[in-house]
């Protein structure tokens, strides 16, 4: 994974997301909403207040909403800055209105939430701060300088100082509860959602990965036509120039070249074939194949397979294996698990497997310095939280791009598959098994390290007929 991509999810980048239009349409209908408001007040409750200057304000959010639709296109999207200013403006709006009708004796006053929430959910902390902080100040202003309503009688409409007290209380609570619950909610979400989409995007190229080895097959087969036709001219051009010693050796070369490419293309051929057609494949060479690309470095990669370990997958009998399915999901999500086991290990890393008649089960561990026991229960979440991947995942380290989203991308997968993904320390308890027993495949991988179980019904690994 990209570490530019992880970095970019810690930054807002939500703000520019919400086109213009979306936000002429709100303040359309909250000019509606206030204009019915207003008649009703006025000519069926007969409350006695400044109607004008209310028309006065609603006709300046009209005007604003025209202007923005003449002069900017439907696909216009805003800054986070053009955003803040355009929600600010709607709160000065609504305050101005609520000063002329009653202040927070109004019950509308509540609506001075609206631009907070929106900006909790879609822009970044600074400027939500900003708009909070202007929201208290507008409600505080409100609580003690305002026009009050009166009746058709010219009766003043005032509710007792305790309840008005009251009001700006709850306000004043709501807008710091309502932005916070806003803001965590959607955040989470957003987080959420761009781990999810990094997911798709490498389980797409997983299945890519897999859907080659047919093109290759088939490409092999159609290059061994020209193949052998470039064969066949050459060996007639050695015949027909044998006295001219420098042209020879070339034809000879290209010959030599030929049988390389037609061995080549029939190996790759062959791999091709056992791509489309062996689905099923020994749960070792499963594994193998998930920890192929770390096999050659420096660290010591032991499997293990019912306690029979060794670093020769020979050693391991085919015959009394048991033959899964070679699923993608299964092979990224055990791959993205070992990587990150190679990575934090200090030499070794172990790679059980141990099945029985119901379960199989896998367990991945190394000798490093285990996961952060403060973090533990947060493994296989993507981190995208400022701070936390720099405290563990060390996206600095060489060749190494930060495996919080990886964790969390195989733990999906492979919850997707059926399987229960559980993180400890070795001697610790589990992040997700307090409580029971502890699952150990290899007495040999003793010490420190961390160590991730996947465990699975062998019914949602087999072939399913």
């Amino acid at each position: 994974m990209n570490k530019k991509i992880v970095r970019s999810f810690t930054k807002s980048a939500r703000g520019d997301w919400i086109r213009l239009l979306t936000l002429t349409y709100l303040r359309w209908l909250a000019v509606f909403g206030q204009l019915l408001a207003l008649l009703v007040g006025y000519y069926i409750l007969h409350l006695d207040f400044n109607l004008m200057a209310c028309l006065g304000l609603i006709l300046l959010s009209s005007l604003l909403n025209i202007i923005s639709t003449i002069y900017f296109p439907k696909t216009k999207r805003l800054s986070e800055y053009q955003n803040m200013l355009l929600l600010l403006y709607d709160l000065l709006q609504l305050g101005s209105m609520l000063f002329f009708t009653g202040g927070l004796t109004n019950p509308f006053s509540v609506l001075i939430l609206a631009p907070v929430i929106i900006s909790a959910t879609v822009l970044n902390l600074r400027f939500t701060i900003l708009l909070g902080i202007s929201a208290g100040a507008l409600i505080t202003i409100l609580s003690g300088f305002y026009i009050p309503l009166r009746n058709q009688f010219g009766e003043v409409l005032e509710p007792p100082y305790l309840l008005l007290i009251g009001n700006w209380l709850a306000l004043s609570i709501a807008i710091l509860f309502i932005a916070v619950y806003s803001r965590r909610v959607a955040t989470e979400t957003f987080s959420m959602s761009k781990a999810l989409q990094a997911m798709q995007m490498a389980l797409e190229r997983e299945y890519r990965l897999t859907s080659l080895g047919g093109i290759v097959a088939a490409a092999a087969h159609e290059l061994g036509t020209p193949l052998a036709t470039i064969k066949l001219a050459s060996t007639e051009l050695q015949h027909g120039f044998s006295n001219m010693k420098e042209l020879n050796q070339d034809l000879n070369l290209i010959s030599m070249q030929v049988d390389r490419c037609k061995e080549i293309l029939s190996n790759i051929g062959r791999r091709g074939k056992e791509d489309i057609f062996l689905r099923n494949m020994p749960i070792m060479i499963v594994l193998q194949e998930a920890a192929e690309p770390y096999l050659v470095e420096n660290n010591r990669v032991f499997f293990s397979l019912n306690g029979n370990t060794g670093q020769d997958l020979e050693n391991f009998n085919k015959d009394y294996q048991p033959l899964i399915n070679r699923k993608p999901e299964l092979i990224y999500g055990l791959r993205n698990i070992i990587q990150n086991a190679i990575h934090f290990s200090t030499r070794t890393v172990f790679l059980d497997v141990k099945y029985d008649s119901k379960t199989i089960i896998f367990q991945i561990s190394d000798d490093g310095d285990g996961f952060p026991a403060h973090l533990l229960d947060r493994i296989g979440e993507p981190f995208l939280i400022e701070g936390i991947e720099e405290e563990y995942f060390d996206i600095s380290r060489p060749h190494y791009e930060g495996m919080g989203l990886g964790l969390f991308i195989a733990k999906t997968l492979l919850e997707h598959l059926g399987g229960i993904v559980s993180f400890k320390n070795k001697g610790g308890n589990s992040s997700h098994n307090k409580g029971r027993k502890e699952i150990v495949l290899n007495k040999e991988s003793s010490g420190t390290g961390a160590v991730v179980t996947i465990q699975f019904d062998r019914s949602d690994l087999e072939e399913k007929t």
